[in-house]
């Protein structure tokens, strides 16, 4: 059981005392608790919304399909602190000849741009989802400056001279069966394969071999193929992927004919526009943890929280190193995140993907403050970067 969230222990080496000023209104602090698996390790970014000096944002490598470690991501963007994201398809074992893209479960929202949506709930990598939470949650900030929870679905269509088919897929490495995707600039050069393979419910299923490509540029058909296919796309193109009944829906286009492709994202429960969201999966909710949390597994890693209205946000990040690798259960990192003040709290990927960063004044990089558990920085999809004008 959680003893509580105490001060406690020696810093390791470069850490930043208890409170210390990042930038203006972002703090940096660290400090013990002790659970079920021994004394964890906290790295605690406090960010203060309302300042009209800082902002968070999505740190990604420019393209959905693409990793980097934290500290790259930051140092790219100017940040001046940051922790990692969501979850991703870090590794392909179960479809011979079909290489891991690296992109996100979750959505991702960047600049109050749509650049990606979640794959169905069976094919997510990570821990297994509480009850009732699914791959579409996320942990975001609206264009009202405040913070929040909420579900962001796929909304789209693609119009066609035959009618409007739905749109059940965009930039992500996994399509429902039967449905059609779009793939933009924005996932990068990896192969689009990996996107018919699986199921709704089983991520080890076979790839189907029922499936179609539509190249569309300008708003007309140029180009199809029988097999998902690999490289950059254009900014004025968008690539369709179709399986099972979308294939078949797909084969009915001809080189030339007009196509209108839309997608928006939906939120469940605010009609603001999100200026950024990351997908994850929540683990406290109006103050109470969420019923079915998981007790039993203790590991590294990573947390947003939601204080004061969503003006006020925590950033955890636990300590890889080998005297605290024990870690929390999500049940005790809902309990840290309650017992600092949060309302709300979300969770991001861990293990040996945790990891927080802070740039000191005038420094031109970043450092790394948590200890990453395996050893040396992970290349991530995309992190929650604070900014700060002050």
């Amino acid at each position: 059981m959680l003893a509580g969230a105490a001060l406690a222990g020696a810093a390791p080496a470069g850490a930043a005392p208890a409170g210390r000023r990042i930038a203006p209104g972002v703090t940096y602090r660290q400090f013990d608790v002790d659970a079920a698996a021994g004394t964890a390790r906290v790295h605690l970014l406090t960010v203060d919304l309302a300042d009209p000096h800082v902002r968070v944002g999505l740190l990604y490598p420019g393209t959905v399909a693409a990793r980097a470690t934290v500290s790259r991501l930051a140092d790219s963007a100017g940040a001046v602190a940051g922790v990692n994201g969501d979850f991703f398809h870090i590794t392909e074992t179960q479809h011979p000849g079909v290489p891991a893209t690296g992109a996100a479960v979750g959505p991702a929202v960047a600049d109050g741009q749509l650049l990606k949506a979640a794959v169905p709930k069976g094919q997510r990598f990570g821990p297994a989802l509480p009850p009732g939470t699914d791959t579409r949650d996320v942990f975001g900030v609206g264009t009202d400056g405040r913070a929040r929870l909420d579900r962001l679905s796929l909304v789209g269509s693609v119009g066609t001279p035959d009618g409007k088919l739905p749109l059940k897929g965009l930039n992500q490495y996994a399509l429902p069966v039967n449905s059609v995707g779009a793939f933009t600039a924005r996932w990068g050069s990896a192969s689009r394969m990996r996107a018919v393979c699986g199921t709704d419910s089983q991520r080890s299923a076979p790839c189907s071999d029922d499936t179609y490509e539509v190249t569309v540029r300008g708003g007309r058909v140029v180009s199809a193929a029988g097999a998902p296919g690999s490289g950059a796309i254009p900014a004025d193109t968008t690539v369709l992927v179709g399986r099972e009944e979308g294939a078949r829906r797909l084969r009915e286009l001809s080189p030339g004919d007009p196509v209108d492709v839309t997608h928006t994202g939906e939120a469940a429960s605010s009609g603001v526009p999100y200026a950024f969201a990351i997908g994850g999966f929540p683990v406290l909710r109006g103050g109470a943890p969420l019923s079915g949390l998981d007790g039993e597994t203790s590991a590294v890693r990573t947390a947003v929280g939601i204080k004061g209205g969503g003006r006020h946000l925590l950033l955890l990040a636990l300590d890889g190193a080998a005297a605290y690798r024990g870690g929390l259960t999500v049940a005790e990192e809902a309990d840290v995140m309650r017992s600092l003040g949060a309302s709300d709290a979300f969770n991001l990927d861990g293990g040996g993907s945790t990891e927080l960063v802070t740039r000191e004044d005038d420094a031109a990089a970043v450092t790394v403050r948590s200890h990453p558990s395996g050893g040396a920085e992970r290349p991530v999809p995309n992190g929650i970067g604070v900014f700060s004008a002050g």
